[in-house]
């Protein structure tokens, strides 16, 4: 069985939606993109930290999914990273309200000695220094690196996160993101601009209207599932993330025609994650449940057209 290492934020989150609000909730990058990959039976393991103030149930629950937490550092007299958001009507935009980094602030990754062979790595979005440092601590590079930032480290620390970009293999980021990293405004011209900084692979959400893939001269579109109802959207990248390198790791397939698969696969289990708050149907989520949507995703994208 494939090893896989997350390596990302483990946190609380409160949000607020128009459709209700939640105290103090299990969340962070690593949490979700773990809970994801797990629907594939893959081994991973998460480097991350929290405070003493963490649950010990929620470590168990990660647990229970094969999710493996020798690389969760505890700072008993610390206090867990802490986010709190509210989203506007159209769920597409939301207001960040609170942000304390706590222990997260000093953060030193330590990946486990049973993880330092994964044959395949998760940068989940954390500060690029301390991606960069995970990277230096595994003794041999693994099959498929793969990277998930955000516009936050393009404005603040771009030189370390062009350091990190340079060594990983598969970049996710959203269409935004990858506008302002690459200075262009065609999607097509962006991914052409990010292969010259060391990924082989772009990958480019986009939301409610899907995701691409892009690799040389190849481009493939997943589009997103038409949902009745959006409940909560926190989340919903990583769950994407951790759903394609799931993928990856279960079936150990990098070509470009897998990854095909690896990205309907991320979409699929991310329009789970947006119908309740948080991680709750993640957590509850049914191997039948996941089957049937993909169902949907084949019809909705398979089509006979005759060419002449």
């Amino acid at each position: 069985m494939s090893k896989l290492l997350i390596v990302g934020t483990v946190a609380f989150d409160a949000i607020e939606t128009p459709f209700g609000k939640t105290d103090k909730i299990l969340g962070g990058a690593a949490t979700y993109i773990s809970l994801s990959a797990s629907q594939f039976g893959v081994h991973s393991g998460i480097v991350s930290v929290v405070g003493g103030d963490f649950p010990k149930s929620y470590l168990e629950k990660l647990n229970s999914k094969n999710i493996n937490t020798d690389g969760i550092e505890i700072i008993e007299d610390g206090k867990t990273f802490f986010w709190s958001g509210k989203y506007h009507n159209d769920l597409n935009s939301r207001d960040t309200l609170i942000t304390d980094l706590n222990v997260l602030a000093n953060f030193n990754p330590v990946v486990p000695e049973s993880f330092k062979d994964a044959d395949f790595l998760m940068l989940g979005n954390l500060h690029p220094s301390v991606q960069m440092d995970v990277i230096n601590q595994l003794p041999k590079k693994p099959k498929l690196v793969v990277l998930d930032t955000m516009n936050f480290w393009m404005d603040n620390t771009l030189k370390e996160l062009m350091e990190v970009i340079a060594k990983i293999d598969v970049i996710t980021i959203n269409d935004e993101e990858a506008r302002q990293l690459s200075g262009e405004y065609s999607l097509v011209k962006a991914a052409q601009k990010i292969y010259t900084m060391g990924p082989k692979y772009v990958v480019i959400k986009k939301g409610e209207h899907g995701a691409l893939l892009f690799h040389e001269d190849n481009v493939f579109f997943a589009p997103a599932l038409p949902l009745e109802e959006v409940f909560d959207p926190t989340g919903a990248g990583d769950t994407f993330a951790g759903g394609f390198i799931g993928y990856i790791a279960k079936t150990g397939d990098i070509s470009f025609e897998n990854m095909k698969r690896a990205v309907i696969s991320g979409s699929n289990l991310a329009s789970f994650c947006v119908e309740k708050f948080g991680t709750e149907r993640m957590e509850n989520l049914q191997q039948s449940e996941i089957q049937q949507r993909l169902l949907q995703f084949k019809q909705l994208t398979q089509f006979e057209i005759e060419i002449n």
